[in-house]
C-alpha cells in the first residue's frame, strides 16, 4: 500500500482553476519532487495537511483521510515550510528537546545533529547560526519522531554547498530506511538532480517528466540475446491485412549531471547557442542539449519553431510582440515569466511574416 496517495485532488475558487486534478501515489522508499512555482506548492501542501478545504478527490495516507486525521497522524509525518520560524533566543540542543518531548521521540539529539551537519551546535544559539545551518536544523525537527511521511517546502533555496551536500545525503538515508518523501521545489534543475521521480505542476496540468539516469546503469536494459525475437515483438504482431504506421513522438534530450531529462517540443521557449552548444530555454532554466542548432531546427521546425537568428530558435507560439527598435534591429519579446527579447535578424523578417502569413 502506498504511504501517500492522492487521488484526482483538484481546488477550484468559484469559476477559476487554481489546482488542476493531481493523482500521485508515494511508495515507502521513493522520493517525488514537485517543481511548480511557491504559491502553487504551498496551496498543495496545505490542501494535503487539511488547512483548507478541496473541491474534489482525496488524500489518503496509508489508507485514511490525511487531512480529516491529521492531528492524530501527524506523528507519522514531519513536515518542513518555507518559512516556517524558529525561537532564536533558544539554543539548537533546546529547541530539538522541544519537538522530541512534544512526539516523545526516542531518537537521539546528538544523532539527529550528526545527520544534519550541526554536531557542534549543540549549545549555540539558533540566532548565531547561518540560514543555511538554520535550513537544516528545520529539517532535522521534521526527522527527530522517526516519520513515515516527510514534506519539505524547498528544502535547498538559497543554501549554501555545504548544506546541500548535507541535505542529499540525508535524504539518501532517510529512502534507505524506507521513508516516503515529498518535495516542492520552483527550481527544475534541483528537482532533477534529487529524483528521476519529477513532475511539473502549473495552474492548467500536472505531469510527469521523462528523467532517465545516464550514470551506467539502467534497471531497465533490453538483455535479449542477439538475433533472438523479444516476446513482445511476437506478441503483439498485427494481422497481414492491416497496415501499421509508426507515430512518431519528437522529445529534446538535455543532460544535467548524470541525468537526461526529455522535454516535449510546448515547454521549450527559445533555444540559443553559446559557445558551440545549445541551450534549451524552459521555465526560466537552461538546459544543455547534444543536438546542434541546425539539427534542432530540423526537428523542431514542424513544431512552430522559427530560426530567427544565427544564434537562436524561437517557439513561436511563445512569441507575444515583435518590436521594431530601427529600420534594421528587431525583436521578439517572449509570453514568459521574464519577458524574454530575442534577437531577429533583418533577414529573417520578411521570412517570419511569410510564416506567420502577414
Amino acid at each position: 500500500m502506498a504511504v501517500l496517495t492522492i487521488d484526482h485532488l483538484i481546488k477550484r475558487k468559484g469559476n477559476a482553476l487554481l489546482l488542476p486534478e493531481i493523482n500521485l501515489q508515494i511508495m515507502s522508499g521513493q522520493c517525488v519532487v514537485i517543481q511548480c512555482n511557491n504559491e502553487l506548492g504551498q496551496l498543495l501542501i496545505q490542501l494535503l495537511l487539511g488547512d483548507i478545504p478541496t473541491s474534489g478527490g482525496h488524500v489518503l495516507m496509508d489508507g485514511a483521510s490525511l487531512p480529516q486525521n491529521f492531528k492524530k497522524e501527524a506523528h507519522k509525518i514531519g513536515v518542513s515550510l518555507l518559512n516556517d520560524g524558529l525561537y532564536e533566543r533558544l539554543t539548537v540542543k533546546d529547541s530539538l528537546s522541544f519537538y522530541k518531548n512534544l512526539y516523545q521521540a526516542t531518537l537521539s539529539i546528538n544523532e539527529v545533529l550528526h545527520r544534519i551537519g550541526l554536531g557542534d551546535k549543540l549549545n549555540s544559539q539558533i540566532a548565531s547560526l547561518t540560514f543555511s545551518e538554520q535550513k537544516r536544523l528545520h529539517l532535522g525537527r521534521t526527522i527527530i519522531h522517526n516519520p513515515a511521511l516527510l514534506i519539505w517546502e524547498e528544502p535547498e533555496q538559497n543554501v549554501d554547498i555545504e548544506s546541500q551536500i548535507i541535505i542529499r545525503a540525508l535524504l539518501t538515508e532517510l529512502l534507505n530506511e524506507g521513508k516516503a518523501i515529498l518535495i516542492t521545489t520552483s527550481y527544475l534543475v534541483d528537482a532533477i538532480t534529487i529524483t528521476n521521480e519529477v513532475y511539473r505542476l502549473n495552474e492548467h496540468e500536472f505531469k510527469k517528466l521523462d528523467v532517465i539516469d545516464d550514470s551506467g546503469t539502467d534497471a531497465q536494459t533490453d538483455v535479449t540475446a542477439p538475433g533472438e525475437e523479444h516476446p513482445s515483438q511476437t506478441a503483439l504482431l498485427p494481422p497481414a491485412a492491416i497496415e501499421v504506421r509508426p507515430v512518431r513522438v519528437e522529445k529534446i534530450p538535455a543532460k544535467v549531471d548524470d541525468k537526461i531529462i526529455l522535454f516535449d517540443p510546448t515547454e521549450i521557449n527559445f533555444i540559443e547557442s553559446s559557445e558551440g552548444i545549445s541551450l534549451l530555454h524552459v521555465k526560466g532554466a537552461h538546459f544543455p542539449c547534444v543536438f546542434t542548432l541546425n539539427d534542432l531546427e530540423i526537428k523542431l521546425k514542424a513544431f512552430g519553431f522559427f530560426r530567427c537568428h544565427r544564434s537562436y530558435i524561437v517557439n513561436l507560439q511563445k512569441v507575444r510582440e515583435v518590436i521594431s527598435w530601427t529600420r534594421n534591429s528587431y525583436s521578439l519579446i517572449l509570453d514568459d515569466d521574464k519577458k524574454s527579447s530575442i534577437p531577429l535578424s533583418k533577414g529573417k523578417y520578411e521570412e517570419l511574416k511569410g510564416t506567420l502569413g502577414i
